[in-house]
């Protein structure tokens, strides 16, 4: 651990942020990546009720992150912490009984979802012409697939959480590349026509349990070296503990619940304007997880920086590490927003080459990228509260966001402009978010008798 303690303490700035960062923003990129890679090959068939299904099963498959940000954000951030003070021994026993209580829940989920699934997917939106090919999809990546899905994530976040960035990356990333590789084979070789989305959905299991398979030797041979572990050896963690882990970690998944809750209100609204609407909009939302996902990266990477040097005591790192990182994620959500405006038309005929789709999706899209610096502000100061294990203040940031501005503002703008309204909202959400979070910054800062800066 001395090489992590110099990253950690001493290290130049941009450098460890970089080694945290970097390759968490490349697993990000490659998670995105095949993500997109279901939606375009599923557009290869030039079938929009197809493509409606995955992006309606997608909120569904969004409560995986929940789960996991339980036990992965509010279980690593408290290792992070626990290791700034030195308490490695409950740094330990903490490691293993988030990956238990992940596995649990898990299985709890994949079961619940079979028995509901017709139910679920109506309240979703799915209409006649859609509900088949979003059953296939669900039952692979969520009855099938879930317990790898979270899991793997899980497993990633501990790994990360002692500055094993490159291992908790390259796990996701495998599982990533591994998925753009099998979808052609499942929906475009080995299945019929007309079972292309459960070809995707299959993909998509298989990564994820090859993902999971990676995780776990690798935990176990980290386990020799470092403070991690499988087993709590007879002691599980304190209350202050468990109640740390709960204080961040249930912040952390409302957070993913609410932004899962949107989409699927964008989802539900749009499907009143049609599938075509839908299935354009559907493309929208996963075409601007690109810059997104370099800030969640980025964001990722600065977290265990952050809770280490708050619980060591060094508030200027601290700072410095937040500034720079914000600054370097503020400048690439700017520039995307000129490249999105620029290639739009260009970005859906990726995807897919239906002309009403194509003509849907550029609008949509120019509309949505203004909310990409602003989306990724609202971030960066979440999750530096969530660093520091302010899951107060985490939780009334998510419920600002999405409960106060983005889903109330989602029916108003929806009555008012149509589907115009619904895309122009998060850019509008997030500008009044990103007024309180600065709020709530400041409070911080001066409560903890820190300079009440930016």
């Amino acid at each position: 651990m001395d090489d992590k303690r110099y990253l950690f303490e001493q290290d130049s700035v941009p450098h460890a942020l970089g080694v945290m960062a970097l390759p968490t923003i490349v697993s990000q990129l490659i998670i995105l990546i095949y993500n997109l890679a279901d939606t375009w090959f599923v557009g290869r068939t030039n079938n929009p009720y197809m493509v409606a299904a995955c992006s309606l099963v997608l909120p569904v498959f969004m409560m995986t992150i929940v789960i996991t940000n339980v036990f992965g954000t509010g279980g690593g951030t408290l290792i992070a912490r626990l290791i700034g003070r030195g308490e490695e021994e409950e740094a330990s026993r903490v490691s293993a009984a988030c990956i238990w209580m992940a596995l649990g829940s898990a299985a709890v989920y994949s079961l619940l979802c079979l028995t509901v699934m017709t139910p679920l997917l109506r309240l979703l939106g799915t209409s006649d012409n859609v509900l088949e090919y979003a059953k296939q999809y669900m039952f692979c990546v969520i009855v099938l697939g879930g317990i790898p899905a979270i899991l793997s994530n899980t497993l990633s976040a501990m790994l990360r959480s002692i500055g094993l960035s490159s291992k908790a990356s390259f796990g996701l990333s495998m599982g990533g590349l591994l998925n753009i590789a099998l979808d052609p084979l499942f929906m475009f070789v080995i299945l019929p026509d007309g079972y292309q989305v459960m070809g995707a959905g299959l993909a998509t299991m298989l990564s994820n349990t090859a993902a999971v398979i990676y995780f776990l030797v690798t935990y176990r041979k980290a386990s020799e070296s470092t403070i991690l572990r499988m087993r709590m050896n007879g002691r599980a963690p304190s209350r202050q503990s468990f109640a740390s882990i709960f204080s961040v970690g249930i912040p952390a998944a409302v957070a993913v619940f609410l932004f899962d809750m949107c989409n699927i209100v964008i989802n539900r609204l749009s499907s009143g304007h049609g599938d075509i609407q839908l299935a354009a909009v559907g493309i929208v939302l996963k075409a601007e997880r690109l810059p997104l996902n370099i800030g969640v990266g980025i964001c990722l990477g600065m977290v265990p920086l952050l809770a280490y040097n708050y619980s060591s005591g060094n508030r200027e790192r601290m700072d410095a590490v937040f500034r720079f990182g914000r600054g370097v994620g503020l400048t690439i959500g700017l520039v995307s927003v000129a490249l999105y405006w620029f290639f739009a038309p260009t970005i859906m005929r990726i995807f897919i080459e239906d002309a009403g789709t194509v003509e849907f999706g550029t609008q949509f899209l120019r509309a949505r990228c203004f909310a990409t610096p602003l989306m990724f502000l609202c971030f960066s100061m979440v999750h530096f509260v969530q660093a520091i294990g302010r899951g107060r203040e985490s939780f009334l940031l998510a419920v600002v966001r999405q409960l106060v501005f983005n889903i109330p503002l989602l029916f108003l703008m929806n009555r008012l402009f149509g589907m115009t309204g619904i895309v122009w909202t998060q850019a509008l959400a997030d500008l009044c978010t990103v007024i309180v979070s600065y709020a709530v910054y400041a409070r911080i800062r001066k409560k903890e008798g820190w300079p009440v800066g930016i």
